[in-house]
């Protein structure tokens, strides 16, 4: 990674601060975005990089990160559009919309805003990958909290969707798919997922799977990280075509 420049969102905290770690220790730039500015100033200086505050929810605010890593740097080479939260509310006598509007454009428009504000940048050079964080809530359905499983598997189509668009162009699209892992999202339910006796991925296990996908060529893949499994994309079946009269 040595000359290269990656851009995190949702870095001061959780997996996107163990990436931000370990891509700076490949000897990229790194460039943090998140709303956490005490944070994400710490640790900005500490891997040597730089950090502006942005919600990812505004797409101004997300491209003036990319103007900033552009003017800067002159090329960003890996975006991982990591912001995300959990959604707080259903969609019964719990429904609240002010949650799920948060929720929505947290964790699905940040991805398509981060990637709409990259893929200019990353066309111009011939190359570029971006990694969104999705979750294994974006492949199975759980019984619980159905808007976060709703805009996760979105980005996991809009992923398998950008990967077969832009891969012959040289952008690779993937997606980082951790089941539950040990950070601040998990909120109330990390005491039932103990009861549960549920294992809880480290940060550094779903770092390690994102270094993985980085280190690959593949593009329009759903990389699945549980406990006990190494990473590797998830296989999904093919739908039924139409049939021949």
């Amino acid at each position: 990674m040595h000359g290269r420049v990656a851009l995190v969102t949702g870095a001061s905290n959780g997996i996107g601060a163990g990436v931000a770690r370990a891509l700076a220790g490949r000897g990229a730039t790194v460039v943090l975005a998140d709303v956490d500015e005490e944070a994400g100033t710490v640790l900005a200086a500490e891997v040597g990089g730089s950090f502006l505050p942005c919600d990812v929810r505004q797409l101004a605010q997300v491209e003036a990160v990319v103007a900033h890593a552009l003017d800067q740097h002159g090329r960003i080479d890996l975006a991982h559009l990591n912001a995300g939260v959990s959604t707080g509310c259903g969609l019964g006598d719990d429904f609240d919309e002010a949650h799920y509007r948060r929720a929505m454009g947290v964790n699905l428009d940040g991805v398509v805003f981060g990637v709409h504000a990259v893929l200019p940048a990353m066309l111009a050079q011939g190359s570029g990958s971006i990694v969104a964080t999705a979750s294994m809530a974006g492949i199975v359905a759980p019984a619980f909290d159905p808007v976060y499983v709703a805009n996760k598997h979105a980005v996991v189509g809009l992923v398998r969707s950008l990967g077969a668009i832009y891969g012959p162009q040289g952008i690779r699209v993937n997606a980082l798919c951790p089941s539950f892992a040990d950070t601040a999202i998990l909120g109330e339910l990390r005491p039932v997922l103990a009861e549960q006796h549920f294992p809880i991925l480290e940060v550094s296990d779903v770092v390690e799977a994102f270094l993985g996908i980085v280190d690959s060529d593949s593009s329009g893949e759903c990389w699945f990280v549980v406990p006990g499994r190494p990473s590797e994309p998830f296989r999904f079946r093919n739908a039924p075509g139409p049939r021949s009269s």
